[in-house]
């Protein structure tokens, strides 16, 4: 069920080349260059089996929802900061707005 089905080869019979006669003059090809071999490659094959496909997506995802966390706390930091100092600012605003009107 499992094994694999092979195509039979093909049987066609290979067409004759004329052999040139005293009418028609030989020609004669010129040798092509060698065609140069990629060279193989000592690298080990990734396959992505399902699981190593599920275990890519999750650990994407992980990944993704931390570096969100990270950027939406810095964000709440920098808001939690700007609104202190604001505060502060308005509270000193009033300290000396109340000193010099005791003068």
């Amino acid at each position: 069920m499992f094994s694999p089905k092979y195509p039979t080869p093909d049987t066609a019979p290979a067409t004759p080349v004329p052999a040139p006669t005293a009418n028609t003059p030989a020609t004669t090809t010129p040798a092509s260059a060698p065609v140069p071999v990629a060279p193989v490659s000592n690298l080990p094959v990734v396959q992505l089996t399902p699981g190593s496909t599920l275990a890519l997506v999750g650990g994407g995802t992980a990944v993704v929802l931390v570096v969100g966390a990270v950027l939406v706390s810095l964000l709440l930091a920098v808001a939690i900061t700007g609104v202190s100092v604001a505060v502060c600012s308005v509270v000193l605003r009033s300290l000396v707005k109340d000193l010099h009107k005791h003068r």
